[in-house]
């Protein structure tokens, strides 16, 4: 398809843009999203008829702005990188980027967090048990309305006079269970989320 100058500089330039926002990037990945990009940019031009400026603006209107796509390719890289290695570490890194794009990447980073801090701290509450038989657990404590309300104690301090533990040393098996299903059972669902969202963004645009 031959393509007028001015329309071609007009799309040059759009991807120097891009390329500069992906700075820092493996080259190679780089070269392949400009690739992927500008074939996407020229078949819909394509499909709207002849090749022209006002053909090629509207076509990139569409895409955006080239920074934040580039911020959608990044967000994809480190997504995808994370579901690979399907570290908490690395996934709460790569829905870090993502809250800062999104509403949806903002609420899957807090269940993530969430879930973590809830499976660590189980995992927590049955090592310490052997170094704090008497308070660490599962406790069932008097609530200040009157109910009463579960409480995980890593086991410093001391537990109100009325409260009860409910798990003894059963806490050590339930919480390492319990704490590692929790973790790995957050991982799948943010690893999910992550998948759904690459599927639904990055190249798929109108």
């Amino acid at each position: 398809m031959a393509i007028p100058e001015n329309a071609e500089q007009k799309i040059d330039l759009y991807l120097s843009k891009l390329r500069r926002r992906l700075a820092g990037v493996n080259p190679q990945i780089i070269r392949e999203i400009a690739d992927e990009l500008r074939g996407h940019i020229l078949d819909k031009i394509a499909a709207a008829g002849e090749v022209t400026p006002a053909a090629v603006d509207a076509t990139l209107a569409r895409l955006g702005d080239p920074e934040a796509l580039a911020d959608e390719y990044l967000t994809d890289n480190l997504l995808a990188r994370a579901t690979a290695s399907r570290s908490p570490l690395r996934i709460l890194h790569s829905l870090l980027r993502w809250a800062s794009l999104s509403l949806a990447g903002f609420l899957v980073l807090t269940a993530s967090v969430m879930g973590y801090f809830l499976g660590i701290v189980f995992v927590l509450v049955a090592v310490l048990r052997p170094f704090h038989p008497q308070t660490a657990g599962l406790w069932l404590l008097p609530g200040t309305a009157g109910d009463p309300e579960f409480s995980l104690r890593l086991g410093f301090g001391t537990v109100p006079a009325a409260g009860r533990d409910l798990l003894g040393w059963w806490i050590i098996p339930v919480g390492l269970i319990g704490g590692c299903g929790v973790v790995t059972l957050t991982t799948r669902l943010a690893i999910a989320c992550a998948q759904r969202y690459r599927r639904s963004r990055v190249p798929a645009r109108g």
